[in-house]
């Protein structure tokens, strides 16, 4: 019988084992076969604190997954397939292997919707699911984005204040996005918009050089050269080994405490586990909770909060701030 079990890995998952094992805790991450999460797809990252020349992403995750099996966290490149949440004692398969513990961190994130058409070989060679983080490696470039609702405009407005160009390719004939932010894009200099139109293809090999779109009314298709392709369509949060066993809300995304409808949220705070789910014993952190800021720093930040509420919960204390 173990203390925690984590499931995932990623910032989040790294970040909670760390101090769930400098709190001799000795979590168990199964950090999936695909361990450290999105930031394994991408290059740079300059916006990480401590990291003042940048540092790559896969390197960046390697780095956190050291530090904590430094502390003693167990980490095993291994996918749950099944989970029993309810009883006393947590209950997660890995195939046919059972393991079970007292308390289960669920941080296993959420993975950008794709295009399906060729652009995700070249994640971090010119194409990018997150403007606020790859924006500023476009200055003077030109870049395309994807997507109309209020997302794709805060990401076509952070292009704008470093590429030469931002064209929104858009399926529709309008947007979805609120009034204001429509407003916004469409008053900025730099922004175009290609309505009624999608990206159907993408050119190079090692980088992008261009893109392939098609009018969807009239079928004709052009293709343009690019240095960016940015995508704004939507997460997927990696939940559906849960089943039902805690509650998630209509995209998918795990619910806690602190983000639950009715919920005192100062007195959560103050006296509960914020980062608890609807489920007694289950918490989560991250991505699969986290569907507006989505940063590697924020979900650090939320995996310390999950070790931190675990901690007091294991050993019956609660805040006293």
């Amino acid at each position: 019988m173990r203390e925690v079990i984590v499931i995932g890995s990623g910032p989040a998952g790294y970040a909670a084992a760390i101090y769930l094992a400098r709190a001799r805790l000795n979590p168990l991450v199964l950090a999936g076969e695909k361990a450290g999460g999105q930031l394994m797809l991408t290059t740079e990252v300059e916006n990480y604190p401590g990291f003042a020349k940048g540092i790559q992403g896969p390197e960046l995750m390697v780095e956190m997954r050291t530090q904590a099996e430094k502390f003693g966290a167990e980490i095993r490149n291994e996918n749950v397939t099944k989970v029993e949440l309810g009883g006393e004692f947590k209950k997660v398969w890995v195939g046919d292997q059972l393991e079970e513990a007292k308390v289960v961190i669920v941080t296993t994130g959420a993975r950008a919707k794709m295009l399906n058409v060729g652009e995700e070989r070249l994640l971090g060679r010119g194409v990018s699911t997150c403007a606020t983080c790859d924006a500023a490696f476009f200055k003077d470039k030109i870049t395309y984005l994807v997507g109309g609702g209020d997302v794709a405009m805060e990401d076509a407005l952070a292009l704008a204040k470093f590429a030469k160009r931002v064209e929104i390719v858009h399926r529709r004939d309008e947007f979805r996005a609120s009034k204001v932010m429509q407003e916004r894009v469409l008053g900025e200099d730099k922004v175009g918009v290609r309505w009624s139109s999608e990206v159907v293809g993408v050119k190079g090999e090692s980088m992008l050089e261009g893109i392939k779109i098609k009018d969807v009314k009239t079928g004709k298709e052009e293709e343009l050269e690019a240095d960016g392709l940015f995508l704004a369509i939507g997460h997927i949060p990696d939940t559906d080994f849960l089943g039902d066993a805690i509650e998630v809300d209509s995209h998918g995304y795990v619910v806690t405490r602190m983000v639950k409808n009715g919920v005192d949220e100062r007195k959560e705070w103050l006296e509960g586990y914020p980062t608890m789910s609807s489920v007694e014993g289950v918490f989560a952190a991250g991505d699969v909770v986290d569907f507006r800021y989505r940063q590697a720093i924020t979900a650090a930040g939320m995996g310390v909060q999950a070790a931190l509420d675990v901690e007091k919960y294991l050993t019956g204390r609660l805040p006293s701030w």
